[in-house]
């Protein structure tokens, strides 16, 4: 089973890297992939989390906020922790001047990382999960970014396709932890500071609100 399954993942990471491979993804895919890199993207991304601290309301200094703690929980446990615990050679990688996997179409430097999860992958779904919980009506556009830059990785040659399906739940499940303990915690101890990972307008009640539908 574990055979069949590594053969299945190298399949499809053949068929995304080299079937796909077209002049215009040998260059858009190195840029997707390190887009973060990018001086302009970051100056843009600065000014976007500084918009939401100051303009954003509640729910804006919540989100901007709470980007640090899921930025830095999903690192460290995709980085620090998974990463040394599986210890999986990337499909780019070489042991004893062998290529792992022979044949990739390499965009980019393979890289000394480990391959289990995708880091990228970790971030970008963590990021798409949290702003998706407090704008929903934007989560396809989280999502179908995270989900292309998570892409990126086989393209570009230097991740087997489980690593970002991993990274994707894994990212996701750090933010909706984020998420729920600051909900959990400031409806409890912090009623002011409380707002519902929803829609916009949608927040947790607080102590002496009347109850739904209640005339004033």
């Amino acid at each position: 089973m574990i055979d069949f399954l590594y053969s299945l993942d190298v399949a499809v990471f053949h068929f995304i890297n080299g079937t796909l491979a077209n002049p215009a993804g040998d260059l858009l895919w190195p840029l997707v992939t390190d887009y973060d890199r990018l001086l302009p993207v970051r100056i843009l991304l600065v000014a976007v989390w500084l918009l939401l601290i100051i303009r954003g309301g509640t729910r804006g200094r919540t989100a901007a906020l709470l980007l640090i703690p899921v930025l830095f929980c999903a690192d460290k446990i995709s980085s620090v922790l998974i990463k040394d615990l599986v210890s999986r050679a990337r499909p780019c990688a070489e042991i004893g001047g062998v290529p792992i996997v022979p044949g990739i179409h390499m965009r980019v430097d393979c890289g000394p990382g480990k391959s289990f999860p995708s880091s990228h992958a970790v971030n970008n779904f963590a990021v798409a999960t949290l702003f998706a919980r407090y704008y929903s009506r934007w989560r396809w556009a989280f999502y179908s970014w995270a989900a292309l830059v998570a892409l990126s990785r086989p393209a570009v040659g230097v991740h087997y396709p489980s690593d970002i399906l991993g990274g994707a739940v894994i990212g996701s499940c750090v933010a909706l932890a984020v998420t729920a303990l600051w909900t959990w915690t400031t409806a409890k101890y912090f009623p002011r500071l409380a707002i519902a990972p929803a829609g916009p307008g949608v927040s947790v009640p607080r102590p002496g609100d009347p109850p739904p539908g209640a005339r004033p």
